[in-house]
């Protein structure tokens, strides 16, 4: 499944950074972590920015890693 906007949602904002929510029920954390699937959400998010996130098979802590306008890359932190 694509990702989906509706389903991101922000829990804290301070100096220019945002702590982010996205729960996803149908895609796995690694489709979650390929190259791209956030990108319906690159005009809201930026590098620097976390991600908890909640998938079919994990819960995972996403770190935004590269944003090159259009493009946003996501790694894992645990």
């Amino acid at each position: 499944m694509p990702f989906e906007i509706q389903s991101l949602s922000v829990l804290a904002y301070a100096n220019g950074f945002t702590l982010w929510h996205y729960r996803t029920d149908n895609d796995t954390r690694s489709q979650m972590l390929s190259t791209g699937y956030f990108n319906p959400a690159a005009h809201l998010v930026r590098r620097g920015d976390m991600v908890l996130a909640r998938s079919s098979d994990a819960f995972s802590i996403l770190h935004v890693t590269a944003h090159s306008g259009s493009t946003v890359n996501v790694a894992a932190l645990v």
